[in-house]
């Protein structure tokens, strides 16, 4: 293929490099801007004479190019004489009165709702994306190094990127081909896979998922894009007066529409911002193109560049829809020049659009299931035709080097370790099973001492309609076995009809949560932390066995009913479950129960099509509502009670403001119950941060039968620390939150309960007189990874009526986000 490539500086006659000067093929249209360094990197698949470089304010220079491929030039840009005392430098602060570019983004504004598909009442068009990722800064180093010592042959793909101007190697690519319809008088939207194809990944849905996530749509229209869970303010956006300077740069005719060209930069580091520039038509104010590349200091983590192009094509003379979408991200530990890293590419193009073609709305209801196994195995002829854009060489290779790769024992290896990783189990090739979770492996509590743990599950592949799981514990202090075995069955794939059971025979700190969780082998992180604020001695033996069946009529909205039986008792010689009956004192509980619970998950995206599913985003809603009883006439129970139960949680992304997620909880018990079924306020003795537990209770400080609880968690993400000179550089994000429940239990359940002859009897306290609350800060992004946060009590802090009360405690946490 005819090929020429150039990359280089451009700087002015004082040794100051110039950003966003325009690079040009000489006579083409094909060409770049520079970047605040003065950067730029140009190719192009067609043979080229010269380039044509450009400035207001300055001369325009062009350049003969002698080879294909140059690298490292450097040019000097020279001022107009005609313009000396009045020369235009695009940097520093733009005046936002009387700009002629800001003018023009106010006719964007107003026209905004009259472009795209919103003007037509149907629509539908096909849809191709591409997503690649390759290892970039590839050099002699990498190349010898021991990584790949047997895999040499992979590096005959090198390439060098049209964006940064670093060599890379492809080593993934995934193509996806559909038709999206619309109906704006419906406000639905539905997109049909018509094929799915990767290089050596084919069966791993969860790759196609993650990369579906982390690049997700986006409306340039919109006031914030949101990439990588963080919310970037758009240059299109109205209150980009306020974070941008925008510049009037050129005009010109692009496919006969006459248009003009602003340049935009962020007024302020360290924010979520970009910088580029956009072409807009001077009659519709629609965007014809636009680039975007995210500001290196922006705070985002594990990303060195973000570069976006979108085009614009124009039908019926003033419909402008997206032609050609391209994103470009470098994923990388360090943001310094020669860092090595990962890029990430996606190219989406649409074509074929037609309108008004009216469907049922019966075609736009989800379905829950709807995988399709043809999808994933297309030929070779249905991507020939459905391909809207032809792989190049570099893409072609990818897939005949992973399909080589994929017999090297040693890519096997490294290939096996990424996957245990990453779902925390080892996979058996020989036998149908997984060995783990392997991160469970050791806990400690006071009561079981050293506690080691091992465990598996069946697994024929991702989307297997049924799962066995177990494991088997032991503490060296307390010298008992623990184990536990479930299973669960998907009986019908289009409804999500599951029946699930188990049986577990364990040590746990009940009350870890407000809203009991249904999974007969879940475990609190509570019960195996290994250092706390004080003794971690309240803990409980429990033999549960469970059975349950559930479905999803419609999508992310669940059913369940369960009935389990249980017996608890104390694990602690200092810990009492004993309570009062007519006879005499118990200390074991015995009680069968039954719950229907209903579940919505309002824009939750699943993994897979199995028994078991994954999640794929984490910004939706969860509602949960559960009404639970417990009857003595089955099983010989204890107690008849009822046990209604509530939560909320909502997580809002509140722009160029942070994150905020909230949660409501509410339950009311209606009956006489023992210690070991009442609604434990949930405290945290641990010396991590954990969300929805209150950081200043210890276990059991407070306990209820009626209850109400708020939490406020904000991430500013940054926002007010980089106002902050000396911490700008830093990327701190500070967090602020509040806690607050209030409850009451009544005299009868306090009768119940009180048994005086036992010493270790828990003085039943409930926060009735007024909302318990709590309230901290954050710092979080500490070196990247680490969170810390200073927790205060509100109230109920009084020496003498709470002489254990913690008025004050720090927690941390760790993590890897972006």
């Amino acid at each position: 293929m005819a090929q020429t490539k150039v990359s280089g500086y451009v700087y002015d006659e004082y040794n100051e490099p110039v950003s966003f000067a325009n690079v040009l093929f000489k006579g083409s249209t094909e060409g770049t801007i520079t970047n605040e360094n003065g950067r730029f990197y140009l190719e192009s698949s067609e043979t080229w004479s010269g380039l044509t470089v450009s400035f207001l304010g300055y001369q325009t220079l062009n350049i003969p190019l002698e080879k294909k491929v140059n690298y490292d030039l450097k040019f000097t840009l020279v001022e107009e004489a005609a313009q000396l005392n009045s020369v235009l430098i695009v940097s520093g602060k733009q005046s936002k009165k009387n700009n002629p570019a800001i003018d023009i983004l106010r006719k964007i504004w107003e026209h905004k709702r009259k472009n795209g598909l919103k003007q037509v009442s149907q629509y539908e068009y096909d849809k191709y994306e591409k997503v690649e990722f390759d290892i970039n800064t590839i050099d002699s180093a990498l190349i010898k190094s021991k990584l790949f010592r047997g895999m040499e042959f992979v590096f005959s793909e090198v390439d060098t990127s049209r964006v940064t101007g670093k060599t890379y190697l492809p080593m993934f690519i995934n193509e996806a081909a559909s038709t999206v319809y619309g109906d704006n008088k419906l406000n639905k939207k539905k997109e049909v896979l018509k094929g799915n194809k990767n290089s050596g990944f084919s069966d791993n849905q969860t790759i196609i998922d993650f990369v579906d996530d982390l690049y997700s749509d986006y409306n340039v229209y919109d006031n914030y894009l949101k990439f990588f869970d963080k919310s970037f303010v758009s240059p299109i956006s109205k209150t980009g007066i306020s974070t941008y300077n925008y510049v009037l740069s050129d005009s010109a005719y692009i496919d006969n529409k006459w248009c003009y060209n602003i340049i935009y930069y962020p007024r302020r580091k360290n924010e979520l911002t970009f910088k580029g520039d956009f072409w807009v038509a001077d009659t519709t104010y629609a965007l014809k193109e636009i680039n975007l590349q995210a500001s290196k200091s922006a705070n985002i983590n594990w990303v060195k560049e973000i570069y976006i192009e979108q085009e614009f094509e124009v039908l019926n003379d003033s419909l402008f829809l997206v032609k050609r979408d391209y994103m470009m991200s470098d994923f990388a530990f360090s943001k310094k020049e020669g860092s090595r890293g990962i890029y990430g590419k996606r190219t989406t193009l649409f074509d074929n659009y037609e309108f008004d073609k009216v469907k049922d709305k019966k075609f736009y209801d989800e379905e829950v299931y709807n995988y399709d196994k043809d999808v994933y195995d297309r030929d070779e002829a249905f991507w020939t035709n459905n391909r809207l854009e032809a792989l190049n060489k570099d893409e072609k290779g990818v897939y005949k080097m992973l399909d080589t790769l994929k017999t090297v024992k040693k890519f096997k290896r490294l290939y096996n370790l990424g996957s245990i990783l990453s779902s925390g189990y080892i996979e058996f090739n020989s036998l149908p099973l997984d060995y783990g979770p392997i991160f469970s492996t050791f806990g400690f509590n006071e009561v079981e001492g050293l506690r080691l743990r091992t465990g598996g599950r069946t697994y024929f592949g991702r989307n297997d309609l049924w799962r066995l799981e177990g494991f088997l514990a032991y503490g060296f202090k307390d010298d008992k076995f623990k184990y536990g075995i479930s299973g669960k069955w998907l009986l019908d794939k289009k409804s999500r009809f599951i029946i699930s059971g188990g049986n577990r025979r364990d040590v746990e700190q009940i009350g870890a949560s407000l809203t009991s969780s249904s999974d007969v082998l879940g475990r609190s992180l509570a019960s195996s932390s290994v250092v706390g604020t004080s003794s971690n001695d309240k803990l409980t033996s429990i033999n549960l066995t469970s059975l349950a069946v559930e479905a999803e009529p419609f999508r992310n909205f669940v059913i369940r009913l369960d009935a389990n039986y249980r017996t608890l008792e104390s694990a602690s010689p200092t810990f009492s479950l004993d309570y009062n009956t007519p006879t005499g004192i118990e200390s074991e509980i015995k009680q069968f129960e039954s719950s229907l619970s209903m579940s919505y998950f309002p824009g939750r995206k699943m993994t897979g099509f199995g028994v078991e599913r994954r999640e794929a985003n984490d910004d939706f809603a969860r509602i949960f509502a559960q009404v639970s009883r417990g009857d003595k006439n089955i099983l010989n129970g204890d107690f008849d009670y009822t046990k209604l139960q509530f939560s909320y949680i909502q997580p809002w992304q509140l722009g160029g403001f942070g994150r905020l997620t909230t949660t409501i909880e509410a339950g009311k018990t209606i009956g006489e119950v023992p210690l070991g079924l009442l609604s434990v306020i949930p405290g945290n003795q641990s010396y991590f941060s954990i969300y929805n537990t209150f950081s200043q209770l210890d276990f059991y400080e407070f306990v209820s039968d009626t209850y109400t609880s708020l939490h406020f968690e904000h991430n500013f993400n940054g926002r007010l620390f980089s106002r902050v000179p000396f911490l700008r550089k830093l990327n701190l994000r500070e967090i602020l939150s509040v806690r607050g429940v209030w409850g009451e239990i009544s005299d009868k359940n306090i009768a119940l309960n009180d048994v005086p002859s036992n010493p270790n009897n828990i003085q039943l306290l409930a926060p009735d007189k007024k909302p318990y609350y709590e309230y901290g800060f954050g710092i979080g992004n500490i070196f990247k990874v680490f969170r810390i946060d200073f927790n205060f009590r509100g109230n109920y802090k009084d020496k003498d009526l709470y002489p254990e009360a913690r008025k004050f405690g720090v927690t941390g946490t760790f993590g890897f986000y972006f």
